[in-house]
């Protein structure tokens, strides 16, 4: 199978993908179950809510016992009462976190990378010969190729001037291919992949 190739001059051509990396069939179910997981996984426990021992209230019971005709109503921290602690409070120490397999992870995100290439998001590059660090220059070589700034740029490894350009335009998401995120590779309109990344996939995910 073949995808658009960007070569080191500007040139558009076509260059050949492996198929068992970019020709999976999609599986919504398996999708969705590393995206739940993933953004379950990078969240922070946060949340903090008292308990009965830490509200402050007055240990005075609230009314007597008998003779009142009301219910027996013990000290204001009670967790039935507007103000008191929580029964089961939620805590900093709280672990969100989902497992997902090797395995089911390493074929979701060859699921991905297949959708991707089917919907012709997909495109590979040799190199961005990048003289300079200048957002203006790098906006003008993207639009001579016809791209838009809506990108996720994954390489061998992030060049300075590659990540100095780009670091200003917040819809540009430079990663390795160690560190393709799920959540990243579809929020994108467009993924730009070097050779040596696509190479490092198929040893990885093939």
């Amino acid at each position: 199978m073949e995808a658009n190739f960007i070569s080191s001059d500007g040139k558009t051509t076509r260059v050949n993908i492996p198929e068992q990396v970019f020709g999976k069939e999609y599986n919504e179910a398996l999708v969705h179950q590393l995206i739940v997981a993933y953004m379950a996984n990078a969240r922070s426990g946060t949340r903090a809510q008292k308990s009965r021992s830490q509200v402050q209230k007055s240990t005075h019971k609230l009314w007597k016992q008998k003779g009142t005709g009301r219910a027996r109503s013990g000290t204001g921290s009670n967790p039935i009462r507007k103000g008191g602690g929580r029964i089961f409070p939620n805590l900093p120490s709280e672990n969100f976190t989902q497992k997902i397999n090797k395995k089911m992870y390493r074929k979701g995100i060859s699921v991905i990378l297949s959708r991707i290439y089917s919907e012709d998001k997909l495109c590979v590059f040799d190199k961005f010969a990048l003289t300079n660090s200048k957002t203006k220059d790098f906006v003008a070589m993207l639009e001579s190729v016809n791209l838009n700034n809506d990108l996720l740029i994954i390489t061998e490894d992030i060049d300075d001037n590659l990540y100095l350009s780009t670091r200003n335009i917040p819809t540009i998401t430079i990663t390795d291919k160690l560190h393709a995120a799920p959540v990243g590779l579809l929020k994108h309109k467009k993924v730009l992949i070097s050779l040596q990344a696509v190479d490092k996939f198929e040893e990885l995910l093939a």
